[in-house]
């Protein structure tokens, strides 16, 4: 166990599924203290808060569409209503939303995905940082790009894979512009890991197809990507780690 972790007050957004839940999940099994988030996925998360209490932990499940400011606003007060505080936030939140080539995009889907890949992380880290601060203590952002940021993504995921490398070069402006404030920020990386953003975007024969391009061989699970989130959220494992995004690929791409 990270004893570090123990009790630290954790706002996971999107951890109804998938790697969210995963993550949300595993820093609870560490003694943290977990708020859930969900948009529109009510059941999922309140199964993952009931696992959580089930297995000793301290889960609360809250709802807010994140693409939205005042409500990523409104989420963070909550979290800290519920919590007395923040001290690691995790922008997990984002989708593809569909697929479109670039000769079908409209603005509707243009601003969708954009606000629910980036103004959901800029404006949730926004809400949260009077709560994260030097006088707090300092704090932890741990920001959620993709294997897309770095290779463009597959076909029809132009816009969602901009988002991505916007997240990812982001999260070095925040690095460098909190670090006064004490709060580290990195980001986190994923290939291709089995979640329901993969079985509703994604066929069959294209995740094979990423599969023969693994050094190792495999698809990731959710389960694969806890530990690098846990590892970056210590202060006793990656203290003088920030402006990072860590790739979680299997090997597939290697910068």
């Amino acid at each position: 166990m990270l004893e570090d972790l123990k009790g630290k007050r954790v706002l996971v957004t999107g951890s109804s599924t998938g790697m969210g839940a995963a993550v949300a999940k595993a820093f609870a099994a560490h003694g943290a203290r977990v708020i859930v988030h969900y948009n529109a996925s009510a059941g999922e998360a309140e199964t993952v808060g009931r696992e959580i209490r089930e297995a000793g932990g301290e889960a609360y499940v809250l709802q807010a569409d994140v693409s939205r400011s005042a409500a990523a606003a409104q989420l963070v007060e909550d979290t800290v209503g519920k919590l007395g505080g923040l001290d690691i936030l995790i922008n997990n939140a984002g989708a593809m939303i569909k697929r479109s080539p670039l000769q079908e995009l409209d603005d509707e889907l243009y601003d969708r995905v954009l606000d629910t890949n980036i103004r959901s992380v800029v404006m949730t880290s926004k809400a949260a940082l009077p709560y994260l601060g030097r006088a707090q203590g300092g704090g932890v952002i741990i920001n959620m790009s993709s294997i897309a940021a770095r290779n463009g993504g597959g076909p029809g995921a132009g816009l969602y894979a901009g988002a991505k490398a916007f997240v990812l070069n982001i999260t070095r402006n925040m690095a460098k512009e909190l670090a006064p404030s004490n709060i580290r920020v990195n980001g986190v990386s994923p290939g291709v890991i089995m979640t329901p953003f993969h079985e509703r975007f994604s066929s069959p024969e294209w995740i094979e197809a990423q599969r023969k391009t693994i050094p190792m061989a495999r698809i990731g699970t959710p389960e694969d990507a806890v530990g690098v989130f846990l590892f970056l959220a210590s202060n006793a494992m990656s203290g003088y780690i920030s402006g990072q995004t860590i790739e979680l690929n299997g090997g597939q791409y290697m910068p």
